[in-house]
């Protein structure tokens, strides 16, 4: 009798490759596997089909469904729309209203595909939930869960994955992270999945074409400031911009500004509608300050200590000493200075191969 044969795991299937290669991979080990496809939102009555298929989109539930049939499981389509709305579409627009660049992928990671998802599964007696990230999860001597870097460097997914709860991580699966992208694809070409080929989805799933300016303007509406002044750091006015929503930190394209040599964006400033012109070199810092702190691998912060740090999802990764400060928020002092460090983003901590915390560049 297979080890797991009694335990019931929800796979979040997002039509893609991962997640079919998850829930069969469950499978094969003896969950009790029941796939599901989270609305969150696209409108239903749409006939809308992405190029390559969003994670969200309405041709993952076609594809999704078809992998369900093909592996014998129970297949169904669950609402989290009201969830998605409130934690990722409008605190995208507040983001940007802000000044920041924020990372949806990642509240939507915590809030809607692991707290919602999780707590309704939980509800209809399941034990798991299990997505096709490229991450794994192990329970470390001190007793607590951490993700770990998959086993891929090209296809690690654990910078969106730091703000998950102990909790959440007790009760996920993450059985893609022993894998390379090649073998997950060669499985599921094993498999019979019709979906082993299928292209990766890249863009945020409801900008659908890619004009996040523009979705704000729809979302925001007379909220969004309008044109306001280029200047540099010292206040000297350089020209016009389109709106603060159009530009984030370290951007040099777009910014058609005749100024005879190449300028960056350095800082936006909400409160006067200005943004900030320099060179390459001033948006390089060796500190960096967040807030909206999650400590994973250890309970909290007691001394300072050297992490590895990355400030986006694709950046390699620097060495600092973090600290945590009596207001509660971190700060990263860097070995070597780091470009572009982006309020809005996420800055994770690395011990090795385990996620220790991250938080949210202020």
């Amino acid at each position: 009798m297979r080890k797991n044969i009694n335990k019931k795991v929800v796979v979040g299937m997002s039509g893609g490759v991962d997640s079919s290669v998850a829930a069969y991979l469950l499978k094969e080990q003896g969950y009790d596997v029941i796939g599901v496809t989270m609305q969150i939102w696209q409108d239903e009555t749409e006939a809308v089909k992405e190029e390559n298929g969003g994670c969200c989109g309405l041709s993952a539930v076609d594809d999704a469904r078809r992998v369900a049939e093909t592996l014998g499981i129970p297949y169904y389509v669950m609402n989290f729309k009201k969830e998605f709305k409130c934690h990722v579409m409008d605190y995208f627009v507040a983001e940007y209203l802000r000044g920041h660049t924020p990372n949806p992928c990642i509240a939507c990671n915590r809030y809607v595909k692991w707290e919602a998802l999780l707590k309704r599964s939980l509800d209809i007696g399941a034990d798991y939930i299990a997505t096709g990230h490229y991450a794994r999860i192990d329970r470390l001597p001190n007793g607590r869960f951490a993700i770990r870097n998959s086993v891929t460097a090209a296809k690690d997914q654990t910078y969106a994955l730091y703000n998950l709860t102990q909790e959440q991580l007790s009760h996920t699966l993450m059985p893609v992270g022993d894998y390379t992208k090649d073998e997950i694809r060669a499985i599921a070409e094993k498999a019979g999945l019709p979906v082993a080929h299928k292209p990766d989805s890249q863009e945020i799933c409801f900008v659908t074409d890619n004009d996040y300016a523009g979705f704000i303007d729809r979302e925001a509406g007379s909220a969004v400031p309008g044109p306001g002044n280029f200047v540099t750091a010292d206040g000297k006015i350089l020209g016009q911009h389109k709106g603060i929503t159009h530009y984030t930190i370290g951007q040099r394209r777009g910014l058609e500004l005749p100024m005879g040599e190449r300028v960056f964006v350095t800082a936006i400033r909400p409160e006067t509608n200005e943004v900030v012109i320099g060179k390459n070199e001033d948006i390089f810092t060796d500190a960096v300050l967040c807030d909206r702190v999650n400590f994973m691998a250890v309970e909290d912060l007691k001394e300072p200590v050297r992490v590895k740090a990355k400030i986006r999802y694709n950046h390699a990764g620097e060495f600092c000493m973090i600290e945590k400060l009596s207001d509660g928020k971190v700060k990263c002092t860097f070995e070597r200075p780091v470009r572009a460090a982006t309020p809005g983003q996420a800055v994770v901590f690395y011990d090795g191969e385990y996620v220790l915390g991250g938080g949210t560049i202020l």
